[in-house]
């Protein structure tokens, strides 16, 4: 599964340029949107959320992400008027990580708002990774595949752009394979993310 994905031909682009691509792809009349993630740790400067837990203030990070709501249901209202089904997939390690923990409140708004993610454990995968983790990757149906590129911080610096049909084509199918044993994202979060104590960051 992802055999090809490693030496795939890319494009690299800037943070900038691959937004651009993005949306310019995302309206081109694709079917769906594949987000397969991977990381344990991320930054996200600017989310006032994130930016509250990173300075140790947990519940008014929680209460932050509430203002997220309009933009992310907007975003579904796009998606629905351009019929495209999205669809992500959250790996998660344990023991769970500061972030992942703060970052399951996120998306718990997305699913209330029409996201459709499940969640699954990375020691289920552990034969799957015995060489590399699982790509962290977007799939834009059948016009364009990235993976997303982080520096050594957590800060996202750009992407890798594939458009070879059939590599877009497997890592599509690796990506149905594994969110078909994926657990629904409420039955998850209720059973390893509610009970958690708020966690002490390391920003």
């Amino acid at each position: 599964m992802f055999d090809s994905f490693p030496l795939g031909v890319s494009e690299r682009m800037d943070r900038s340029a691959y937004h651009a691509d993005f949306r310019r792809a995302y309206s081109a009349g694709i079917e769906y949107l594949n987000k397969l993630e991977r990381g344990q740790n991320f930054k996200e400067r600017g989310f006032a959320s994130w930016e509250a837990f990173a300075a140790g203030e947990w519940d008014q990070a929680i209460s932050l992400v509430q203002e997220k709501r309009d933009v992310y249901a907007e975003q579904f209202r796009e998606a629905a008027r351009l019929n495209i089904l999205q669809r992500r997939l959250r790996v998660v390690e344990f023991p769970v990580t500061p972030y992942v923990q703060w970052e399951f409140f996120v998306l718990r708004l997305r699913v209330e708002l029409g996201d459709n993610i499940r969640v699954l454990d990375a020691r289920k995968i552990s034969d799957i990774e015995k060489d590399r983790p699982v790509p962290e990757v977007v799939i834009l149906g059948d016009a364009a595949m990235y993976e997303v590129l982080y520096d050594d911080d957590g800060n996202a610096m750009g992407a890798r752009r594939f458009s070879d049909p059939a590599l877009i084509q497997e890592t599509s199918a690796g990506f149905d394979a594994l969110y078909e044993r994926g657990d629904d994202f409420h039955d998850f979060f209720d059973r390893e993310i509610a009970p958690l104590a708020p966690p002490a960051t390391a920003y």
